[in-house]
């Protein structure tokens, strides 16, 4: 037998419970990874809830929960040459990242880079490809400044410095806890709520050129009012303003395994920091939960297998 968090109603995290199920194995092209630590990330809370706007399948209860794993190959299945037992991964699989084992397809995985922490590379594939295909959709240039909102969370403050590599001014709104931290990265820190553009016109008075949305309209606003035209703001937080204004809306999946690869490598060398808000027991994963919905946590919460 092994462990999986499931749930079998939506509500709030108190319906996370840790089930004992039989250990899954793996079919012509998988691969079984013994998972060492998982992330958490919005949208499993989102589904969970019922509150997401645009899951990729029905939720069938009772469901398996979140998507990033890292961890070490176990299991190798037929036509599969590319692992080997004993191997350090990381990858995703959505519904399913939480628990002892998990099969995936073999052309899913990346390789853990020896330098990457296990736990970082537990949280970061989700929001590793969100943050790099929304940084390729704006096209990003040295001549750029770009607004990038929620800028110590998971998305925003790996988009942040991805962004900067390329180049651009970055001006990232955060709570004023985390100033003093995205300073410390070269990122220009803005409170956001009432006033925000003009406190970015007193960092940038010519405004700025793009824009990445990490939290809603709020941003999205910020943006055009600042003067990014529609197509050059990327949101994964307000899909409504895609078919009000025309502005792009590419998260994860606008990612490949060989974008997550290539991440992972920047991470391990030091040109991306991926800080690690809280460690979590698997057992406390409710609370792990409970406290990525209070907010203004800085980088990602994962949990401990």
């Amino acid at each position: 037998m092994s462990r999986r968090v499931t749930y079998s109603q939506l509500g709030g995290p108190e319906v996370l419970t840790i089930s004992e199920v039989s250990e899954p194995h793996v079919g012509e092209g998988e691969v079984r990874v013994r998972v060492k630590f998982a992330g958490i990330n919005p949208f499993d809370s989102k589904v969970f809830r019922g509150a997401a706007t645009a899951a990729p399948q029905d939720v069938q209860f009772p469901s398996g929960n979140g998507n990033d794993f890292a961890g070490v190959v176990d299991e190798i299945g037929a036509g599969v040459d590319r692992w080997a037992v004993g191997d350090d991964v990381l990858g995703g699989k959505g519904f399913s990242g939480q628990a002892d084992f998990v099969v995936v397809p073999a052309d899913k995985l990346v390789r853990k880079p020896s330098d990457l922490s296990w736990e970082q590379a537990g949280g970061l594939d989700i929001v590793g490809r969100t943050a790099w295909a929304s940084v390729e959709a704006i096209d990003l240039t040295p001549a750029d400044t770009v607004l990038v909102s929620a800028a110590a969370g998971g998305v925003g403050v790996i988009a942040a410095q991805l962004a900067m590599l390329k180049g651009a001014k970055v001006i990232g709104s955060a709570s004023e806890s985390n100033h003093e931290f995205l300073r410390s990265l070269g990122i220009h820190p803005v409170r956001y709520g009432e006033g925000m553009v003009e406190r970015i016109l007193e960092i940038s008075p010519e405004g700025i050129t793009a824009a990445l949305d990490n939290n809603g309209r709020e941003t999205v606003d910020a943006a055009l009012a600042l003067g990014a035209p529609a197509h050059r703001i990327n949101t994964i937080a307000d899909y409504a303003a895609i078919s009000e204004y025309g502005t792009s809306g590419i998260g994860a999946a606008g990612a490949t395994p060989d974008d997550l690869a290539a991440l992972a490598a920047l991470v391990a060398d030091g040109s991306v920091q991926v800080p690690i808000d809280s460690i979590f027991p698997f057992e406390q994963v409710s609370e792990a939960y409970t406290k990525l919905l209070e907010g203004h946590s800085r980088g990602k919460i994962v949990l401990a297998l």
